[in-house]
């Protein structure tokens, strides 16, 4: 594809192999701020633009948008417990809890196969630390599954946030041990699907076009009625647009019965 901007005329040319004709759009229209931001979304990724972010003092590796949108899911649902898989060096973990201290009710539970000591202990040591569980192991392995599901029984709402290793194989077991704990009315997120419009990126690989969290999701949702892919929401909307600006294409898989 080839994107073509001129600031002059205010106007946008998309150009594809597969079309006859190109494509022009005015420059500050709702398709050609949707169609840039989709480049703008790769061009970021691959400039690691999501790790220059930190929350409440600990790196969050998120980008805004996905950080800001949850934040509404939370505040909607005010989850007894919100389970996130992948660890790392805990900004999500706070975030959670941040907003649990916030809202005077709920706990964090973070799973990672490995947890470094460094931020280990900078998770213990945060002020917001008695709102979180950290829990070292595979997040798919029965043993962890078992106790993660005995922290999270009795929680009227929980809400579970899958981002550690984002093969579709490894999401899709996680799809499976983690659904049974997913309350009617809340989600099982499957985060950083992005991956499937980065196999042309320098840092891509070209298995990312299938090997991705959405297309586990998709195949979650297509064996499993009680669930069905459907993004929040917006809360608030005074302008034209309709589609986020994500990480997390195809991610939201709510709980519906």
């Amino acid at each position: 594809m080839r994107l073509t901007i001129d600031t002059d005329r205010q106007l946008v040319t998309c150009e594809t192999t597969n079309d006859d004709v190109a494509r022009t759009l005015p420059l500050y229209s709702t398709e050609a701020f949707e169609l840039l931001s989709q480049e703008w979304l790769k061009v970021a990724w691959e400039r690691r633009y999501s790790y220059t972010f930190t929350w409440l003092g600990r790196p969050i590796i998120q980008l805004p948008e996905d950080i800001i949108r949850t934040q509404e899911v939370i505040y909607a649902l005010k989850p007894d417990v919100i389970i996130e898989t992948g660890v790392a060096h805990g900004g999500s973990l706070i975030f959670y809890a941040s907003i649990c201290q916030l809202l005077g009710r709920g706990r964090v539970i973070g799973v990672d196969v490995l947890v470094k000591p460094a931020n280990r202990e900078a998770i213990a040591s945060h002020p917001l630390a008695p709102f979180i569980t950290l829990i070292e192991g595979d997040s798919t392995a029965p043993r962890t599954v078992a106790e993660v599901s005995a922290l999270a029984a009795g929680g009227r709402t929980v809400l579970v946030l899958l981002d550690s290793c984002h093969t579709k194989e490894h999401v899709r077991r996680e799809l499976e041990a983690y659904s049974p704990l997913v309350t009617p009315g809340s989600y099982l997120v499957a985060t950083d699907g992005i991956m499937k419009d980065l196999s042309s990126v320098p840092r891509g690989q070209a298995e990312w076009t299938w090997d991705n969290p959405t297309a586990a999701a998709a195949e979650f949702v297509r064996d499993h009625p009680d669930f069905r892919l459907e993004s929040p929401a917006w809360l608030f909307n005074e302008s034209e647009l309709k589609t986020p600006i994500t990480h997390w294409p195809g991610a939201w898989v709510r709980r519906v019965a």
